[in-house]
């Protein structure tokens, strides 16, 4: 045993080392600099300044961090929902096989492969109030008289970039939910039907508590990602207008790129750590006791 051991340890060593390199030595650093004045402009003096980064992003008049906050809540919320729902509905419609499943399937799944910032490019041009493929199929229905400024507009902005993120997540909960799905036995669908249940009953008997530990790690790993997925409002807005659609991870790399102050782009991504370990405490924590109760 302890030459298996030692054998299996020496084989771990290499992925040991990059974990150290690559993930947890930049987590480290950038914990670090969260309390140091780190600004490009100025390098002569990176000393700590205890929790002086935070109050800066906080108090700053030209980014109200209170409406930073709740834009963040509003982007994940709304389009984990949608998400979720809609890639669920998906996963059970194409549970059965159908004639043209696989090319249907590849169609539904391609957008998961594309990469978000393109996809907001994409999603900006049909969005556009001047040229817009949108304005222009709502103006020929009739639903609108004049094009609307979807990505112009503080009203429509965080509207328009959670409808093209609920569109580029959508396939992660189909991929995922449609293989826990088939992997329900049908015995029990066949003894729920002989019992009277209804397809209701059925999903929420059988489907849902069968597919549950599958709900719990897709609904918890999404939420990170969505949390810390700017790509589509910088494809789409670049957190504007007015920063109606800035979130907590585009203030980051604003405050990285635009201003350079490394030091208050650690602290908001410190604040974005400490958020998303709170969220996954709280809701494994929920989790595990409905299961218990179950």
């Amino acid at each position: 045993m302890r030459k298996n051991f030692w054998k299996f340890f020496i084989m771990m060593i290499p992925a040991f080392i990059l974990l150290i390199v690559f993930t947890y030595t930049p987590i480290i650093r950038g914990g670090v600099m969260a309390f140091q004045r780190y600004n490009m402009f100025d390098l002569s003096d990176t000393g700590f300044i205890g929790f002086g980064n935070f109050k800066a992003i906080i108090t700053d008049r030209n980014f109200d961090f209170v409406r930073i906050l709740i834009n963040t809540l509003v982007w994940v919320f709304f389009s984990l929902i949608f998400q979720f729902g809609l890639g669920f509905g998906l996963a059970l419609l194409m549970r059965k096989p159908f004639k043209g499943r696989g090319i249907y399937s590849s169609l539904v799944f391609y957008p998961w492969a594309v990469s978000g910032f393109a996809i907001g490019l994409i999603w900006a041009w049909m969005f556009n109030g001047q040229f817009g493929i949108i304005n222009d199929i709502l103006v020929r229905v009739g639903i609108i008289s004049n094009p609307i400024g979807f990505l112009s507009d503080p009203k429509f902005a965080m509207m328009s970039v959670i409808i093209a993120n609920v569109w580029y997540g959508i396939p992660y909960f189909a991929i995922m939910l449609l293989a826990a799905l088939q992997s329900v036995p049908n015995e029990l669908y066949e003894a729920s039907r002989i019992d009277g249940a209804n397809r209701f009953k059925q999903l929420f008997k059988i489907t849902i508590p069968y597919i549950r530990p599958t709900i719990v790690s897709t609904v918890l790993l999404r939420t990170m990602w969505i949390m810390n997925f700017p790509e589509i409002i910088y494809g789409m807005t670049g957190g504007g207008p007015a920063n109606s659609t800035q979130i907590l991870a585009t203030h980051m790399i604003n405050r990285i790129y635009q201003f350079y102050d490394y030091g208050q782009g650690a602290a908001i991504g410190f604040i974005i750590m400490s958020m998303l370990l709170l969220y996954a405490i709280v809701f494994l924590n929920i989790s595990s006791r409905k299961e218990v109760t179950v």
